[in-house]
């Protein structure tokens, strides 16, 4: 029996291009999502299983991560669940801060812990996602940079963790073109002005991203754990021309 690869938050967005992406390449999937029914035309589309799973509630990661794995354990984990958090200082509530820290960093890590023991025994590995929000001084970004920089370190911690037997990354996207971000695409010229902030002048598309954590989840990224990966058309670490 081949272990299966578990996408957590794969309502649309990246962890829907991950789950095709990885279907067409044959691996056998376990998909979760809140409200399971979000998913079950995915699932139908790339033959995966389906579990429902809220990320806030740690009972319900534990019942999911158990559902999902094999007898082989689990070859691959993926946590695409996040959201987009923009307010001022003035303005940021606490619970602002937690929800969004337990949201993105805590479920993180708790399905981690409980996915540790069949990553083990299938020698998988582990894909996390960041922004680059987190290693850039964005206006109005102080709530989901603290909670992404978080999620970054976390990863580093883990892949230590792990090592030698389960390898963990992370990809740190810049603004992509997905249901969290529609209410910043919506405009044609905030869009605009979004794609001309980065060198590569357009924003990102969930395949972008699905296929780096396609490779960092295979053989082929065999030798590297306990990575952030930009993945953000060179807005992190470039100047766009006009900038």
């Amino acid at each position: 029996m081949t272990a299966p690869v578990l996408i957590m938050g794969a309502h649309g967005g990246i962890g829907e291009a991950l789950a095709r992406r990885l279907s067409a390449a044959g691996y056998p999937l376990v998909l979760s999502a809140r409200d399971p029914s979000t998913i079950q035309p995915l699932a139908e589309a790339t033959g995966a299983s389906v579990v429902a799973c809220d990320v806030m509630d740690p009972e319900s990661i534990n019942t999911a991560v158990e559902t999902a794995q094999s007898e082989a354990g689990l070859a691959g984990l993926a946590y695409c669940v996040g959201n987009i958090v923009l307010k001022p200082l003035k303005s940021i509530k606490e619970s602002d801060l937690i929800d969004c820290f337990r949201l993105n960093t805590v479920g993180a890590a708790l399905a981690v812990q409980a996915a540790a023991p069949a990553l083990k025994q299938a020698k998988g590995s582990v894909v996390m996602f960041s922004t680059v929000a987190a290693g850039q001084g964005f206006g109005n970004h102080a709530v989901i940079s603290a909670a992404k920089g978080g999620v970054e370190a976390l990863a580093r911690s883990l892949a230590t963790d792990l090592a030698p037997e389960v390898r963990v990354n992370c990809i740190a996207p810049s603004i992509t073109d997905t249901g969290i971000a529609s209410s910043l695409l919506s405009s044609e010229p905030m869009a605009n002005a979004l794609a001309g902030a980065h060198p590569l002048k357009r924003v990102g598309d969930a395949d972008d991203h699905a296929a780096m954590a396609a490779f960092l989840l295979g053989p082929d990224a065999g030798w590297i754990t306990g990575q952030v990966f930009p993945v953000d058309g060179g807005r992190g670490s470039l100047r766009a021309k006009g900038q």
